[in-house]
């Protein structure tokens, strides 16, 4: 209800994609939730969950084969990708297949709580947990837990500050 759908935005399960209300999409994104990946012949039961009152930045990517659920009230600048999948293990095995041949794989789900801000060009790894209030410099790549209220920015992202 009183969403808006950003153009050219590609949508891929949209029946596992639950978008809150007064929730902005920006232009030339994607939000997939893959129940069925063809090149590997794989199934999933996806989620990608979408909290009120949330804005996401043009040329976004949120892609899901296991969950991802963003709360309330959360902002991201333009191209930020928020995934909980990855093309592959990091194995030495794996490493011997095409990357595009690879099966996806789910390290964990992720969860971002409400009214985190998400700086442009950030990017959101699998298996992480972003707490309340928290604030994701641009291009920063989250590849741990990031707890309430804290400022975290580089790659891989470090805090740099916790506001109490």
């Amino acid at each position: 209800k009183d969403c808006t759908l950003g153009a050219h935005t590609t949508y891929i399960g949209e029946c596992n994609i639950s978008i809150g209300t007064n929730t902005h999409i920006g232009d030339y994104g994607r939000l997939t939730a893959y129940e069925y990946y063809k090149p590997t012949k794989q199934t999933f039961s996806p989620e990608i969950i979408i909290g009120n009152n949330c804005s996401i930045g043009v040329q976004s990517h949120i892609t899901a084969i296991s969950k991802i659920t963003i709360g309330n009230n959360v902002l991201t600048g333009p191209r930020v990708l928020i995934t909980d999948n990855a093309h592959g293990e990091s194995t030495f095995e794996s490493l011997q297949i095409a990357p595009a041949k690879r099966k996806l794989h789910s390290n964990g789900e992720v969860i971002i709580e409400d009214d985190v801000w998400i700086g442009e060009g950030a990017m959101i790894m699998p298996n992480v947990h972003i707490g309340k209030g928290a604030i994701i410099a641009c291009n920063s790549v989250v590849t741990s837990d990031i707890p309430p209220y804290a400022i975290a920015a580089g790659s891989p992202a470090k805090i740099i500050k916790i506001l109490n």
